[in-house]
């Protein structure tokens, strides 16, 4: 059986910075949204957390104040290193913090092969006692996961869920996707999606759990395409992904990071410049094109 955490929407905040410094205030504002919201989970420090920008004290910092401020919500708290004695400590960080789980990725600088892969996962697995997230984000971390991969990690102790890199567009073989997946891995590991604008497409092919990177910021339209694609209404989340359409554009263009942050810094929920340098936010044409969006969708809340 799935736990419940690993199921809905699972809300991937922004780690914001006030003048190079981990802004708790405003974090603590953003983890308050989501609560007040009713997702499912909140994931801190993942990409979108800024995870691999912020040195380990920070990393604890941003992870002791997401489980503080979460209230009952679930916290999943992102740990992905270079090296695996940092990954481990990280882990143990998530955990000492009260991390209801944590996420992984291989992160990369030299090419890691399938064992390697494999072994990462093997050697922080066996130091856990919460339950762990697969995070396949090729885009970022250069590594792709076969699915025999998945099919092998998934058999570890504490692995819970898989975060595959979205589905294809197509109905039928987004359902043959997840289903492929499904067959390799233990009936308790859930699949989530990420990719925003694929999300209804796969929740509604099958997958578990959407890791929403829009979510953390605009709960209420993410949980809208959750919750309909999860009780079967299909037609209805891709309607409400239809109607975002013009973001998830925006996502494509500029890249989801920047694009979250510009949203956060026009609604006020953060301090300007709040991601961390060299990254710089987004010009001034594209910042306009991000307000005239917020309005034009309705996104404010």
């Amino acid at each position: 059986m799935r736990a419940p955490m690993f199921t809905g929407l699972s809300a991937f905040p922004l780690s914001p910075l006030r003048n190079d410094a981990f802004d708790e205030r405003a974090y603590a504002g953003l983890i308050g949204r989501l609560v007040l919201a009713g997702v499912d989970s909140i994931t801190a420090l993942g990409s979108t957390g800024s995870y691999m920008y912020f040195d380990r004290d920070e990393r604890r910092q941003v992870a002791r104040a997401a489980v503080q401020h979460a209230d009952s919500v679930p916290v999943m708290v992102g740990i992905g290193a270079l090296r695996t004695s940092q990954v481990r400590m990280l882990a143990d960080d998530a955990q000492e913090a009260g991390a209801s789980a944590v996420l992984l990725a291989p992160v990369t600088y030299q090419a890691l092969s399938d064992d390697e892969v494999f072994g990462l996962f093997e050697d922080v697995t066996a130091g856990l006692s919460v339950p762990l997230v697969v995070y396949d984000n090729p885009g970022t971390t250069h590594v792709t996961f076969a699915e025999d991969l998945y099919s092998r990690i998934a058999t570890l102790p504490h692995v819970a869920s898989i975060k595959i890199p979205g589905v294809p567009a197509d109905p039928g073989e987004a359902a043959a996707r997840v289903r492929s997946i499904r067959e390799r891995v233990p009936g308790a590991v859930s699949v989530g999606v990420s990719g925003d604008g694929s999300a209804a497409a796969g929740l509604s092919a099958g997958c578990d759990v959407w890791y929403s990177v829009i979510g953390g910021t605009l709960p209420a339209p993410a949980l809208r395409i959750t919750r309909a694609a999860l009780s079967g209404d299909h037609a209805a989340a891709a309607e409400e992904s239809a109607r975002l359409q013009p973001l998830w554009a925006l996502f494509a263009e500029h890249g989801s990071y920047r694009v979250t942050a510009a949203i956060a810094e026009h609604l006020g929920l953060v301090a300007a410049d709040c991601l961390p340098r060299p990254v710089q936010g987004l010009g001034t044409a594209a910042r306009t094109r991000v307000a005239q969006l917020i309005d034009e969708l309705d996104l404010a809340d």
